[in-house]
């Protein structure tokens, strides 16, 4: 009987803890997600940016200032179309990760409800079952004998 209840009792608390262990994992899994777009992200950038300063040490007369303007405008245009591009990459994620925070939260909305109707139909059966004859009166029994004299 006792390894029943410490059974019962571990599976109540697994089910308790379970939508937070879903919900940790949906949290980690999305910052790793966006730190990895991140870093992907600087990682481009500061390519971009090296390269640029690699461009300016070259310049060594008008002309080569005039192609390296012309570069760096080039340049400009495809920075702003990336981080437009990542901009909306992080959106996506995002609302990715919010559709399914709502999933998660509308699972354990759920399960919860479902627990709590288990637990009222389980202490309406015990009730039922300490007060079976309920509708009968209860009948006094006295212990203690008349005499007669």
């Amino acid at each position: 009987m006792q390894d029943k209840m410490i059974e019962t009792f571990n599976e109540q608390t697994r089910q308790f803890f379970e939508p937070m262990r879903k919900l940790n994992s949906l949290m980690l899994s999305n910052m790793e997600k966006m730190a990895h777009y991140q870093m992907e992200s600087m990682k481009r950038y500061s390519q971009m940016g090296t390269e640029r300063m690699r461009d300016a040490s070259e310049v060594s007369d008008a002309e080569s200032m005039r192609d390296f303007g012309t570069r760096q405008a080039e340049m400009m245009n495809e920075l702003s179309k990336q981080m437009l591009e990542d901009a909306k990459a992080m959106s996506e994620m995002s609302l990715e990760f919010k559709a399914e925070l709502e999933k998660l939260y509308a699972e354990s909305g759920k399960q919860l409800a479902e627990q709590a109707e288990k637990a009222g139909q389980a202490a309406k059966g015990e009730t039922t079952k300490s007060g079976e004859n309920s509708d009968e009166p209860a009948k006094a029994n006295s212990q203690s004998t008349s005499r007669k004299r």
